[in-house]
């Protein structure tokens, strides 16, 4: 009989049992099983580094419910995979070569992309490994990356799909650009961080009334150019009688309509404010529920 140890050497126990559930795979899921069936796609994490705190917290509350759901008599099948993360992914490879001195630029395109898919392979392992470490009870014969040609091939069928049914349209949006990638960022990519700037007063000279002038507070006087119309709160009686008249844009002498929305905020500035769709997220939803022009 051998000694029972004087101390837990959990590391060795957690391997043990871990290769264990693998080899007998107790967590595969069966499709043609009668039971009652319970899924879960795991949260891809993305390549661009290790897991942390808040991905050890997610997934034990995921393992919890698979375990949960087995005991209950269900079939479960828990998805494990990583996410290739787009653009974070590259930032992180450029942040990397720039350690040597180099850019994206000293590669060719094909030369580049075989970095970032070295790097997937390096580091899609270790949270692969950090998962399994985790004693996760997954299913991992159905182990998906999100670039996975199957999965590329679902997403365009699944496009192709909602097109036909008139659901996928193509029009304009303001969107995130970066100037240094040079591409389109989505909105969970983008840090906001809260500045004190200056107001600078502009005048909007009226057409209907002469001499007279809607004065609009902003930070951002070098959008003017982009001007299509001035907004005031339909409840400001200071600029009622503005309402659905014309104001002409300094410098430029386009002339805008002066419209009337809620959105406006009576306290803030003037309580007059200019409209620019094109450079702006909320001046884009106010210029598209006026149908104002976009220009950028």
């Amino acid at each position: 009989m051998n000694e029972i140890p004087a101390k837990y050497n959990f590391t060795e126990a957690e391997i043990k049992w871990r290769k264990f559930w693998e080899e007998k795979q107790f967590y595969k899921a069966d499709p043609l099983s009668k039971k009652p069936k319970y899924s879960i796609v795991i949260p891809p994490p993305n390549v661009t580094g290790i897991l942390h705190i808040g991905h050890i917290l997610n997934n034990t509350i995921q393992d919890i419910y698979c375990r949960w759901k087995r005991m209950c008599g269900f079939e479960v099948c828990w998805v494990p995979g990583t996410d290739h993360a787009g653009i974070s992914t590259q930032m992180m490879v450029e942040k990397d070569l720039a350690k040597a001195g180099k850019t994206k630029h000293d590669f060719t395109r094909e030369e580049f992309l075989k970095k970032i898919w070295d790097w997937k392979e390096k580091h899609g392992g270790i949270i692969l490994e950090q998962l399994r470490k985790l004693g996760v009870s997954v299913d991992w014969s159905k182990e998906r990356f999100t670039l996975d040609e199957g999965l590329s091939k679902a997403v365009k069928e699944v496009f192709v799909d909602l097109y036909k049914k008139g659901l996928v349209y193509k029009g304009k949006r303001i969107i995130n650009y970066d100037p240094v990638s040079k591409t389109a960022l989505s909105d969970d990519e983008i840090i906001y961080r809260e500045e004190k700037d200056k107001l600078y007063y502009i005048k909007y000279e009226s057409i209907e009334f002469p001499g007279e002038f809607l004065t609009v507070a902003t930070t951002r006087p070098e959008t003017m150019f982009g001007d299509t119309a001035v907004a005031v709160n339909p409840e400001d009686k200071r600029y009622k009688k503005y309402i659905n008249s014309k104001v002409r844009v300094p410098l430029i002498n386009r002339i805008v309509p002066v419209i009337a929305d809620k959105y406006v905020d009576i306290s803030f500035g003037t309580g007059a404010l200019k409209i620019t769709p094109g450079h702006d997220v909320n001046d884009y939803e106010v210029g598209a529920n006026h149908n104002l022009e976009q220009i950028n």
